[in-house]
């Protein structure tokens, strides 16, 4: 327990502090390992481009066209954003990749004649840029896992309520992109006054040292901002990260722009909800995509049918009333992964589930049938609600659907997740399907409020990433 003028400052176990010294080695590791990934996925392009593609050769300098790829990478900012990040992901960069893959394209075809024995055509040219664009996510991607695997894990500071720590704590695991961990905590709920502010300060300048702090994560309180800026300073002078949890921003979302006013910053917020053009584009968007899925997946779908008649009785389909767009009912499909005769349990099954979530959720369900687990499993189960999409019932990425229950649950501004039309997945989906009801309003909330047709693919991304990971139920 540390002195009261801090308010209370918990300390957890130290385990393998670095210090600031591991700060410069982590981002070393981390630039040096994108540094190798896009010069070793520029080489395999320049290959597939000139040998595969083409009757042309690389010539010996082909290796200076190599570094190239660096330049372009470091000019549109590819190799600074992880020492400002904790969620170190790839997909969130593929625009600045694909700008980069575009950049270092143009550079090839125009500085081409020391590097290429021969003339690269239109053909390779494109081939040079697409295969650069898939290579360099996929080796980023890889790069980053060992980076992070070869790194102790990056150790945070939390400086705010015990709310808010309890929150970035769960969402902090030790494992994939987020490999960090909260080693303290200080609360600044009694700070008052420049002696005060000194004290915390240094109090603050000791924590790091001892507790071996990588990053340190600033919530700003109630109290003057001054507070909040000389624990900004003080972190950055020391020589570790610092990251900021705004409360805003879980109303506003991360897509504001800012708004520089000779030396005073505003930060321009967004309307809430679609424009017209964009209700246009994403239903666009998902009848395309429906029509295409269903097509594709016709054969895998008769195949599930087929099982899940010779596993048990009952119709293929299973139907259930949810809560659509604007409060309206629809009928949801899916493949039937229960036994038809089961209901009757529901009502005694529901004193089984947690109540701290919200929903009926089991993770042991005695209805499920055994070709339902698969289906569960690899949400197959899923699939019919392309139906649902090609009606206009719902999309393919949005808010969570709801049963009446459930719904009637949400009250307030929080329905206003009903703006758009709900979505077979969404951010409730591939970052926690058991999430708790609120946590998944909340989700919903920003969805509809930092909607853009690049949050729809990358959700759709990540869903497939969850598919093959096995990570369903």
């Amino acid at each position: 327990m540390w002195t009261a003028f801090v308010g209370r400052a918990v300390r957890l176990p130290v385990g393998e502090g670095v210090g600031v010294g591991g700060v410069r080695v982590r981002e070393v590791v981390f630039r040096r390992s994108l540094a190798v990934a896009d010069v070793g996925a520029a080489a395999l392009a320049l290959v597939v481009c000139v040998d595969v593609l083409g009757d042309d050769g690389l010539r010996p300098l082909a290796v200076l066209a190599l570094p190239l790829v660096v330049v372009a990478g470091k000019a549109h900012g590819l190799y600074d954003r992880d020492e400002l990040v904790l969620n170190k992901t790839t997909i969130d960069q593929a625009p600045a990749v694909f700008q980069c893959a575009t950049l270092y394209a143009l550079l090839v075809v125009v500085l081409q004649d020391p590097f290429i024995d021969g003339s690269l055509g239109a053909a390779q040219a494109v081939g040079l840029w697409g295969s650069l664009f898939v290579t360099a996510l996929l080796a980023r991607r890889i790069a980053r896992r060992v980076a992070a695997l070869s790194t102790p894990l990056e150790r945070c500071l939390f400086v705010g309520s015990d709310e808010s720590y309890a929150r970035l704590h769960s969402k902090l695991p030790d494992d994939g992109d987020r490999r960090a961990r909260l080693v303290g905590r200080m609360a600044l709920d009694q700070i008052a006054g420049e002696q005060r502010v000194a004290l915390a300060s240094a109090a603050l300048q000791r924590l790091i040292e001892q507790l071996g702090v990588h990053r340190v994560i600033i919530e700003p309180g109630d109290a003057s901002p001054q507070i909040t800026l000389d624990f900004v300073r003080e972190a950055t002078s020391i020589g570790v990260r610092v990251s900021l949890l705004p409360r805003i921003l879980e109303v506003v979302g991360s897509t504001i722009e800012v708004d520089d006013l000779n030396g005073l910053t505003l930060l321009g917020v967004r309307r809430f909800g679609l424009t017209r053009t964009s209700t246009r584009i994403k239903r666009a968007f998902d009848a395309a995509g429906a029509t295409i899925g269903l097509l594709a997946l016709a054969p895998l779908l008769a195949l599930a049918a087929v099982l899940i008649k010779l596993d048990s009785h009952g119709p293929v389909i299973f139907r259930q009333t949810r809560i659509g767009r604007d409060g309206h009912a629809f009928e949801i499909w899916k493949l039937r992964s229960m036994r038809h005769d089961t209901e009757h349990l529901t009502g005694q099954l529901r004193a089984h589930s947690d109540p701290t979530i919200g929903l009926f959720k089991l993770h042991d369900d005695p209805r499920i049938t055994r070709v339902g687990h698969c289906l569960r499993r690899s949400c197959l189960d899923e699939l019919p609600q392309l139906i649902n999409v090609l009606r206009g019932e719902m999309s393919r990425v949005g808010p969570r659907p709801l049963i009446a229950d459930e719904d009637q649950q949400i009250t307030g501004h929080d329905r206003s997740r009903l703006n758009l039309t709900p979505g077979m997945t969404g951010h409730w989906q591939i970052q926690d399907a058991r999430a708790p009801l609120a946590e998944m309003i909340k989700l919903d909330y920003l969805y509809v409020a930092t909607w853009s047709l690049w949050l729809d693919i990358k959700i759709l991304l990540r869903t497939i990433a969850y598919v093959f990971a096995r990570r369903g139920m």
